[in-house]
């Protein structure tokens, strides 16, 4: 299961006793902040694009999306999300619990300027039903990420 898989990685740092596990539904931006009962907008969404042979996970805030030709002006390609039945096999989670930890190797992460704003933000940990709380300096270091990118725009 992904979130074990999560909770694994998240013991290397001392951390994975802060992995929230829900008794409901945590796998979209809304139902997020219900359980968490913060602001929809604190919500760290992962999103997942095949760009050409590469898997590119993009994480933003849960009140932005992606801007086609903000996206194409960094990755030189159009924005196209992986289909909904090959996301757990080339990340590592699947849909609803996708996030920058413990995914597959290969798979490259960005993280969205759209955070930034934020003290503390709640990225999902593998499954429909989790989230951490972290800071964005804790997000940079337990996501290896490769990059932050502007490629998004509030909603």
């Amino acid at each position: 299961m992904a979130i074990e898989k999560v909770k694994e990685y998240f013991r290397q740092f001392g951390i994975e006793d802060r992995v929230q596990e829900f008794t409901v539904s945590s796998k979209t931006v809304e139902l997020a902040a219900a359980a968490l009962n913060c602001e929809p907008c604190r919500i760290a969404k992962t999103l997942s694009f095949a760009v050409g042979d590469r898997v590119v996970l993009i994480v933003t805030s849960g009140d932005s999306k992606v801007g086609n030709s903000k996206f194409k002006s960094y990755f030189g390609t159009k924005a196209k999300m992986l289909a909904f039945d090959d996301v757990e096999n080339l990340v590592g989670h699947a849909v609803g619990g996708v996030c920058p930890f413990a995914v597959n190797d290969g798979v490259e992460i960005y993280l969205d300027e759209s955070l930034k704003r934020f003290a503390t933000i709640f990225p999902a940990c593998g499954s429909s039903n989790s989230a951490i709380e972290l800071t964005i300096p804790e997000l940079e270091q337990y996501s290896n990420y490769i990059n932050w990118i502007d490629v998004c725009k509030m909603v």
